[in-house]
Order: structure tokens, then C-alpha cells, then sequence
């Protein structure tokens, strides 16, 4: 195990390279000049090349990139050029603020999915069983942004049990500590700040966890139908368990691993950065961050992201190969 986890960190070094030199590729192809888009439309020549050597606009694309990496190496992505702020402390300001989404948006998705997929595997082609699957299927056509709409239009606008943006009241005072407002409105006990981040959760977290939960309800149903036709499931029956006993205790452990895996895979999506549904929420995580500085051309906070993206996609990976072991101990990684 130790050298199976061993080997998959040093496999971070070419991914995280060649990520680092795709999006650096990718940025400058884009048409539009950062210098100019800094400077106004109606700047001078002379603005916009001071612009340039200012950040270093003005030096061929491989010295570019060279002087960059080294700085990435070192846990240095530079200054974004729009704030001027450096951009690992810009990442790490709105990382608690996607951490959170994605944790409550996982939850709903795991907890609601997996129950659904369950449910309609034991009753198969019932009316639980073709509701459930109804609702995943809808679920997984249904476009994020437009989810996002309609739930800030019915419980925000029109029944207003839910604020339809922002991360919390600006009525009430909060200290921030940790940077996650649930935790840090528990530990200064503010149980008002901690109801009012909450809420603000909640909608975000919905539309966020909706295609997540739709995919782990779809796989659970496949993957315990494939077991419980198994033989062993006919011999625990035939030595007169309960059928609820069957399902719950031998069943649904043996049908985890390809549920694991679809959890792993869309935490770590989530985790890379939720840019419809933070959008649309006006919620300050790492995906708004990124669509602003690919509007205003802010090559450093875009390459910074996309690489702190990657490193996390991969160690969320990594993890989840680490679960199987734990879940089936028959899995043995040499």
C-alpha cells in the first residue's frame, strides 16, 4: 500500500506539468489582451506597454512560462493581475467557501442517492422503483444554471424561505477564523451567523448536488441489482434471513465499489471548482473566481487555479482508491 501510494504521488509530477502547460497554452491562444483590457479601452501605447512589463506581458511565451513554473514550484502562482493580490492567497481565501458547497452538496447527493438506488433495486419495477428512476434521469438532463434559477425564483423570490445569493447576512457580524462560516460560527458560537451561512447554503448546495445525486441513485440501483442476483444472495436467503437483513448487511456493502468510485469522481469535480452554481448563487468560491479572471484575461489566477484544480482532482483520487481497500478487503494494491 505504501508504495502503491508512493508511486501515484510521483504521478502527480507529469500531471500536474503537462495541466500547467495546457492551460498555459491554452490562455495565451485565447484572443484579447490583459494589458489592454487593465488599461481601459482608450489607454496609450505607452500605458499598455508599461502594462506589459510590469508583469512581464512584453517576453516570449517559453520565458514566460519558465519564469512562472519556477514561481509555482515554490507555492508562488504570482499576482493576479487584476487585484494585484497574490494568487495562492486569493486560492486560499475562497477555498472554504467551495470546501463547504461541495461537503453539503455530497451529502444531499450520497445520502438521498444512495437510499433512492437502494429502494428501487429491492422493489425493482415498482412505483418507488420507476419514481426514483424518473427523478434520476430528470435530474441528470436538467441544466445546472437552470436549476439554480428556478429554485432562487420559487423559494427565494416567491415563497422567500431561502436569500437567492452571498455567503451570509451582511446584517450580522461575523469574525471570520478558519474561513468555513459553519465552523467558525460553532466555535465563536454565534448560532445566528451559523443559521444565516446555512441558509444561504442550501439552495446553492440543491442545484450543485442534483446531477451527483441522480448519477449515485442510477449506479447504486445497476450495481446492487448485478448483486443481488448473485449466488451467495440466494444462499443467505435460503438459510431464512429477513430480506432486510440480506439487503443491508450483505447486499450494499458489495455493491459500494462502483458507488465509491462515481462519489470520488463528482467530489472531486465539485471540489475543482462549482463555476455554474457559484455563479449563479453570487457565491464567492475558487469557480466564480475563475470565470472572472478568464473575462478580465488574468493569465496567473487562471493558471494558478487550474493547476490547484488538478492536485486536488488527483489526491481525491487517490483517496477514494485507498476506500476500496477498506470497503472490499479482498482489493490488494502491489
Amino acid at each position: 500500500m505504501k508504495w502503491y501510494i508512493t508511486k501515484r504521488l510521483l504521478m502527480l509530477i507529469p500531471v500536474l506539468l503537462g495541466a500547467s502547460i495546457l492551460v498555459f497554452s491554452l490562455i495565451h491562444l485565447a484572443p484579447g489582451d490583459p494589458a489592454r483590457t487593465i488599461a481601459g479601452e482608450h489607454a496609450s501605447i505607452q500605458t499598455i506597454e508599461r502594462i506589459q512589463e510590469k508583469y512581464g506581458l512584453n517576453k516570449p511565451l517559453p520565458t514566460q512560462y519558465w519564469i512562472w513554473l519556477k514561481q509555482a514550484l515554490q507555492g508562488d502562482f504570482g499576482r493576479s493581475i487584476v487585484s494585484n493580490e497574490y494568487v495562492s492567497k486569493e486560492i486560499w481565501h475562497r477555498f472554504p467557501n467551495t470546501v463547504e458547497l461541495t461537503l453539503l452538496a455530497m451529502f444531499i447527493a450520497i445520502v438521498v442517492g444512495v437510499i433512492a438506488g437502494i429502494v428501487s433495486a429491492s422493489r425493482q419495477y415498482s412505483f418507488l422503483d420507476y419514481g426514483f428512476m424518473g427523478v434520476a434521469l430528470f435530474g441528470v438532463s436538467m441544466p445546472v444554471f437552470w436549476l439554480g434559477i428556478m429554485l432562487m425564483m420559487i423559494f427565494g423570490v416567491y415563497l422567500r424561505w431561502f436569500p437567492i445569493g452571498g455567503r451570509i447576512s451582511i446584517m450580522i457580524p461575523f469574525t471570520r477564523i478558519t474561513g468555513f462560516y459553519l465552523l467558525d460560527s460553532v466555535i465563536a458560537g454565534n448560532w445566528e451567523a451559523f443559521i444565516s451561512a446555512l441558509r444561504h447554503l442550501i439552495l446553492p448546495a440543491v442545484a450543485l448536488g442534483t446531477i451527483p445525486m441522480a448519477t449515485v441513485a442510477r449506479v447504486t440501483r445497476s450495481s446492487m441489482l448485478e448483486v443481488l442476483r448473485q449466488d451467495f444472495i440466494r444462499t443467505e436467503r435460503a438459510k431464512g434471513l429477513s430480506e432486510r437483513l440480506v439487503i443491508y448487511k450483505h447486499a450494499v456493502r458489495n455493491a459500494l465499489i462502483p458507488v465509491v468510485t462515481v462519489i470520488g469522481l463528482n467530489f472531486g469535480l465539485l471540489l475543482a471548482g462549482a463555476i455554474l452554481t457559484e455563479t449563479v448563487f453570487s457565491w464567492p468560491g475558487l469557480g466564480r473566481y475563475v470565470v472572472k479572471a478568464v473575462q478580465m484575461r488574468d493569465y496567473p489566477a487562471v493558471q494558478g487555479c487550474v493547476l490547484f484544480f488538478a492536485f486536488i482532482f488527483v489526491i481525491v483520487n487517490l483517496i477514494t482508491d485507498i476506500i476500496y481497500v477498506y470497503i472490499d478487503p479482498r482489493i490488494k494494491y502491489q
